[in-house]
């Protein structure tokens, strides 16, 4: 038997998209919005580091041209002159061939020089010679270096200004300067290198965002398994609906997940299984339930039927159904309902019966009787008839099959002992009081008292109906009650072939029975006396210090097994 889930979904998921789908968009704008700021700040980092090693090398080129001995003489000399030479002698000047060299080695966008007062001395266009520099030498002129991002006559760049100072033996003194050197490379090149990293970057960020997306979609379809699909608006409604099924049940209800843990246990559970703690999210193999629970979860017994079990003062049905969503199993549950009260009665329901067909047959052969005594009158036979009459007296208008029942001082055991003995009298049984049967106080529980005599009664005139007739061709089952203060002992025996090899302890297992039955579906209460008798009048009579147990096993073809029980508490002072 198994259960299937189904779910149906909300009007509000079919109008949106899905939970899931949801939180997929949400976790790619977040992945994409890390990945985006994270080039971006890689990017702006790359960008300032390539501008600040433009600088340091437009500076460290600058520096070397400045340090230069013979660009220093004749740039001191230049400047001692008074005056600036004409462009034509200073592009064939060694100040412009030096500095030119120094360009084509370095691959610099300029390297130029000026005097004092920042004239060019030196440029790559020979016609900007003899002219003010575009920008301003103030700082290097005043004996500093500097490093610029500009625009100059040569377009965007990034350089540097160094002074150029007096060399030893120059008219000027030593650490006069005398001019500046300003180095620059073009931007376009700073941008270039920045392109590489950019690349670089760009591959990386592809890369993340696919990790982070194809981590989206993992995370995504694991959400879609762990709510199997359902929205959250179901969930809310699934767990409301649980919550109000679970409380408002009579029924014991456990659930176990297909790990194995125990993930649902009702209160009406525990009260039944005799007020265990909760042991909700334990290991279902190690809660403390009744060994013939777990056995109905196995993955053997997926056909198992509805088992009764014993569990304090109660008699519960148990069975278990799977769980399964589609084509996946989730698990088990295991539902627990309460038969002892239907078991109490059944049993009265029993007493009630057999009461009933024992007044019908007295009421029969009464009136059979008042027939004969007519009888008499009619014939003018008045002296038999009174006769008749006064033996009626005597004896009652039924023989009652218990004899000595005087000996039972309760009028419940009389009543109840007499009804079992009618029912045994039909299926060809005798039962009679033992000799040593002697009840001087009423019982004050009478149910308990009879729920233990009934069934070790019952089972008596089974098995002397099923074995063997005794010497007199007769078949019995002798019931012996004796009253010792407030403890009540009782000996039940019969004449049958008694219980065979069958260990005595196992006859007090729940739900062993030597008695055939026929198989039960678990949608349905199995029926009812079958495996639970004896376990269940032992643990009535344990429950005040008693006990009941096999005084003998018996041996094939007679006497049969017999039973001993000893009720405490029981009788009235």
């Amino acid at each position: 038997m198994s259960t299937t889930t189904e779910r149906a979904p909300s009007r509000k998921g079919r109008r949106a998209l899905r939970f899931s789908t949801r939180i997929l968009l949400l976790q790619l704008a977040a992945v994409l919005l890390a990945v985006a700021l994270a080039a971006g700040a890689h990017l702006w980092l790359a960008y300032e580091r390539l501008w600040t090693e433009a600088e340091q090398n437009a500076l460290t080129l600058a520096r070397a041209a400045a340090a230069d001995p013979a660009l220093r003489r004749e740039v001191a000399a230049v400047a001692a002159e008074g005056g600036t030479p004409p462009p034509a002698e200073l592009a064939a000047g060694p100040v412009m061939a030096a500095a030119e060299a120094i360009r084509q080695r370095s691959g610099a966008l300029f390297v130029v020089v000026t005097d004092e007062q920042g004239l060019r001395l030196a440029h790559p266009d020979p016609a900007r010679l003899g002219e003010r520099v575009s920008t301003a030498p103030d700082v290097a002129l005043a004996g500093h270096e500097e490093t610029v991002r500009n625009t100059g006559t040569l377009g965007p760049s990034v350089g540097a200004k160094v002074p150029i100072f007096a060399p030893i033996g120059a008219r000027q003194a030593p650490g006069t300067v005398v001019g500046e050197v300003s180095t620059g490379f073009a931007r376009s090149s700073v941008g270039d290198s920045l392109g590489a990293d950019a690349l670089a970057v760009a591959g990386t960020a592809a890369l993340a965002l696919a990790v982070g997306t194809l981590a989206s979609l993992a995370l995504r379809r694991r959400l879609s398994q762990l709510t199997l699909g359902l929205e959250p608006e179901d969930i809310g409604t699934l767990v409301q609906d649980q919550e109000a099924v679970l409380r408002g049940i009579d029924e014991g209800v456990i659930g176990i997940s297909r790990t194995r843990r125990v993930t649902v246990v009702n209160a009406a559970a525990r009260r039944l299984l005799g007020d265990t703690p909760d042991f909700t999210g334990s290991d279902w193999a190690a809660a403390h339930v009744p060994d013939v629970l777990k056995s109905l979860t196995t993955a053997s017994a997926a056909d198992e039927p509805a088992r009764e079990l014993v569990v304090g003062e109660r008699v519960l049905v148990a069975t278990a159904r799977r769980v399964i969503h589609g084509l996946r199993s989730l698990g088990w549950v295991v539902m627990l309902r309460d038969r002892t009260e239907l078991q109490s009665l059944t049993r009265q329901l029993d007493a009630v019966g057999a009461l009933s067909e024992a007044l019908r047959a007295q009421r029969h052969e009464f009136s059979n009787q008042l027939h004969a005594v007519a009888g008499l009158l009619d014939i003018g036979e008045a002296s038999q008839a009174r006769a008749y009459l006064g033996q009626l007296a005597s004896s009652g208008p039924l023989d009652y099959p218990l004899e000595q029942a005087e000996l039972l001082g309760d009028p419940g055991l009389q009543a109840f002992l007499g009804a079992k003995g009618i029912e045994a009298a039909e299926r060809g049984v005798v039962l009679r009081l033992g000799d040593s049967t002697l009840v001087r106080r009423p019982v004050s529980a009478p149910q308990d008292v009879t729920t233990v005599l009934g069934n070790l009664v019952d089972n008596a005139v089974r098995a002397a109906v099923a074995g063997s007739q005794d010497g007199n061709g007769e078949r019995w089952v002798e019931v012996e009650l004796l009253d010792d203060g407030p403890t009540l002992h009782l000996v039940v025996s019969d004449s049958g072939d008694g219980i065979g090899p069958v260990p005595p302890p196992r006859l007090f297992e729940p739900g062993y029975t030597t008695t055939p039955s026929a198989p039960y579906e678990a949608d349905l209460e199995p029926p009812a006396g079958h495996g639970l008798g004896l376990p269940l009048a032992r643990q009535l009579a344990r429950r005040r210090g008693g006990e009941v147990w096999v005084i003998s096993p018996g041996r094939p073809g007679g006497p049969g097994a017999v039973f001993g029980a000893r009720v405490v508490g029981r009788t009235e002072p």
